[in-house]
């Protein structure tokens, strides 16, 4: 299987680093050989149709900064549409950055790729929780298939696992903690009374937070994860001005210790369902499946022949979100053999 790479920032160096280490075990255990034939960036591209080292390019883009600096194969003056045009591919893996005000060029790529009948996968939220269905009737006109399983929750299994382990299931709502940044912060004050500002600064050093943490902390990541959840497992037709949004910002080391006084910790939970789509801190009692610590996510589906599953996982980290990504890749072959 040939995949061009757009984006090679954490996750798309992280799926490169992925599809290394396993690609053994990939031929042994699937018949699946992965080669990397392009790889963009906002600097050009590196192009090899018979595939490119990917060890290489780790090391170029961690070097200049460019991926076009790959040597012999890299190219400056060449766009990611025409990329898409001119190279021989069968999977588009779009990791771009992500962009929650139009979903470009994301959108645009994955369109390309669709109607030229290219299979897709992603992790980019934007287009995701803006143009979920104009996305997915594109892949169904040409039969292309679509995968974004790490648009929700990075490793943390929850879009294939309701769709394929819960099939037969009439699934009525998704409710869970889906930022690791807000999820570190309020576990962090919850244990040392720290004030919020302390604890995102704390968080921006050690790279959990971003240094613009603002879609994090104001619950619009959350929101975007919940549009994905209501349209891919619920069958709505929602995006991302449809769900109502509460951050962290205003949570006190106060109202925290007023709340474990009383064995509640305060998370914020985004819920799914087809009454209610909402981000806002709530009260969840210690020893709940929420009362998770850390970057970790959760979700629990609600059910109605499996009653309440719930699934934890860790919800960023560039191999973490690339493994997820990496299922999407195997899946797409084992349907296509």
């Amino acid at each position: 299987m040939k995949l061009c790479i757009i984006g090679f920032g954490a996750v798309g160096k992280g799926v490169s680093k992925v599809v290394s280490m396993k690609k053994e075990i990939l031929i042994e255990k699937y018949g699946l050989d992965i080669s990397v034939v392009a790889v963009t960036d906002r600097s050009g591209a590196a192009i090899n149709p018979e595939g490119l080292d990917i060890e290489l390019l780790i090391e170029t883009k961690e070097k200049t900064g460019k991926i076009s600096d790959y040597p012999e194969h890299g190219v400056s003056d060449i766009s990611s549409i025409q990329v898409l045009d001119e190279i021989d591919y069968d999977c588009l893996i779009e990791v771009s950055p992500t962009n929650i005000d139009d979903g470009e060029p994301a959108r645009t790529h994955m369109l390309k790729a669709m109607q030229d009948g290219k299979n897709v996968v992603t992790s980019n939220k934007g287009p995701l929780s803006l143009n979920f269905r104009e996305l997915i009737n594109a892949a169904d006109s040409t039969n292309a298939q679509f995968k974004y399983e790490a648009s929700v929750g990075g490793a943390m299994p929850i879009i294939n696992f309701a769709h394929e382990t819960l099939a037969g299931n009439n699934i009525t709502s998704v409710l869970g903690i889906l930022n690791g940044t807000c999820n570190y912060i309020l576990s962090r004050m919850a244990n040392e009374g720290s004030p919020y500002l302390q604890t995102l600064n704390e968080a921006q050093e050690l790279g959990i937070a971003e240094t613009d943490p603002t879609q994090d902390v104001e619950g619009i990541d959350a929101a975007c994860k919940i549009v994905i959840l209501a349209n891919s497992v619920l069958n709505m037709d929602v995006s991302l001005k449809d769900v109502q949004v509460e951050g962290i910002s205003k949570i006190t080391p106060e109202s925290i210790a007023l709340a474990k006084k009383e064995g509640l910790l305060i998370k914020l939970i985004g819920v799914a369902s087809h009454d209610n789509l909402e981000v806002s801190p709530r009260l969840v009692r210690k020893g709940s499946p929420f009362a998770v610590d850390g970057t970790l996510n959760v979700a629990t589906l609600r059910t109605d022949l499996a009653d309440d599953v719930t699934v934890v996982g860790k919800g960023a980290g560039s191999i973490e979100t690339a493994s997820a990504i990496l299922s999407d890749i195997i899946s797409i072959w084992k349907a296509r053999t």
